[in-house]
């Protein structure tokens, strides 16, 4: 009986472990043909997504059953990276038509995600979920985009364990280079409001705002320049 119940409990394991692994292969496949299909240079085709919501309704079924664990880290980010991205679209069309995901009260701190196990709001993705457990990873800010074109732009991959270090740099360095994202002036450098907000995240380890952007940039900025910043657009990142 005793090795009958541990055959057992050990086939429970390889077929949960199995199952969890077309879980998340899955959802990452389909969210990965989804990106592809629905966003394109930064943008996203919300009026489409609005008339046949059948790709965006599966993927969201999908993800509600998905469990990661933070000690598989790359997984695990790169599950609420993706799963963060599309719960904004998933409330930007629940409201579509509007101009802005600020049109929605409560949009990033009130409105509840069925999602990876959890009934959980934006905010609490990146800040509790993200953030909080990966304190030391700033580049989140670059690949996390809130439906505005403030944000840097959303890309039509999906992010990937295997490939989501090499994507967070590309994201950093095609933000960071971007003369409409860091904007120079003279002697002045205007700063995405990321960077007022979440200053903590960009200043670790003694380092200044320009040392973090410099990391990133190929043309180096002035250490001695003054910094600024601009004010954020809210307006809605859509196709139309």
């Amino acid at each position: 009986m005793n090795f009958k119940k541990t055959l057992t409990a050990i086939l429970l394991v390889v077929f949960m472990g199995q199952s969890w692994a077309q879980d998340t292969s899955g959802f990452f496949a389909k969210a990965d043909t989804f990106f592809h299909t629905y966003v394109k240079n930064g943008r996203v085709t919300y009026n489409k997504i609005k008339e046949n919501p059948s790709e965006l309704n599966e993927l969201v079924e999908l993800a509600k059953t998905i469990n990661i664990s933070k000690t598989d880290a790359a997984t695990y980010q790169a599950f609420w990276i993706n799963g963060y991205n599309i719960s904004v679209i998933k409330g930007i069309v629940e409201h579509y038509p509007l101009k802005s995901p600020l049109d929605v009260s409560g949009f990033f701190d009130k409105t509840k995600h069925n999602i990876g196990g959890k009934e959980i709001a934006l905010n609490d993705i990146e800040n509790k979920l993200l953030r909080a457990n990966f304190p030391k990873e700033a580049r989140f800010h670059f690949v996390l985009v809130c439906a505005g074109l403030g944000c840097p732009p959303i890309i039509n991959n999906a992010y990937l364990p295997n490939t989501l270090d090499a994507q967070l740099q590309q994201q950093t360095e095609l933000a960071l280079n971007d003369p409409n994202f860091v904007r120079i002036k003279g002697k002045k450098v205007n700063l995405s409001q990321i960077f007022e907000w979440y200053k903590g995240d960009f200043t670790q380890d003694g380092k200044s705002l320009l040392d973090f952007v410099n990391l990133y940039r190929k043309e180096k900025l002035d250490s001695k320049s003054k910094v600024g910043y601009y004010p954020y657009d809210w307006t809605l990142n859509e196709i139309k």
